[in-house]
């Protein structure tokens, strides 16, 4: 019994840190349904209900719009009970029903969510990554030599 009890507890304290924008251990996956490649992307992909494939739903910049693009094909699949990472956006994509739920319906809706939430995401990174390449060049070259700094008295002098 208090194993059980343990355990509970222990997803309710992460449903907070997760609800209060903690970022879970390097081990932990942030939300459910995505995973890191090595090389730094993040992608999304689901298990079609009572088959063994999975529907890939793409690869993304960020964990976040890899994320909402699970969301979109979970709540496709399995509705309003569906387990969401972020519920507060459940149906607000939903701009058209969908025909068929077909793999392929259902991957072309999330990998379009997906796209558009990484293209914002991604827009909202931008200006902090050039603000600190602008900041990288105003400092000096530690690998250079050097030049001798001359003082605006001895410019006019020479001349």
């Amino acid at each position: 019994m208090e194993g059980d009890s343990r355990s509970s507890t222990e997803s309710q304290q992460q449903q907070r840190h997760r609800a209060a924008g903690k970022m879970p251990s390097p081990g932990e996956k942030p939300y459910r349904g995505i995973r890191k490649r090595k090389w730094g992307k993040w992608v999304a992909e689901i298990r079609e209900p009572n088959k063994r494939s999975r529907i890939w739903l793409g690869s993304y910049s960020t964990p976040i719009a890899a994320a909402r693009a699970y969301d979109t094909a979970v709540f496709y699949l399995r509705g309003r009970s569906a387990r969401l990472n972020f519920p507060e956006f459940a149906g607000a994509d939903d701009d058209e029903e969908l025909p068929d739920l077909s793999a392929a319906s259902i991957r072309k809706k999330a990998t379009e969510v997906g796209a558009r939430v990484d293209a914002i995401e991604t827009r909202l990174r931008v200006p902090t990554e050039i603000s600190s390449r602008r900041s990288r060049s105003e400092k000096p070259d530690l690998n250079q030599i050097p030049e001798p700094e001359t003082s605006d008295d001895e410019e006019e002098e020479e001349f």
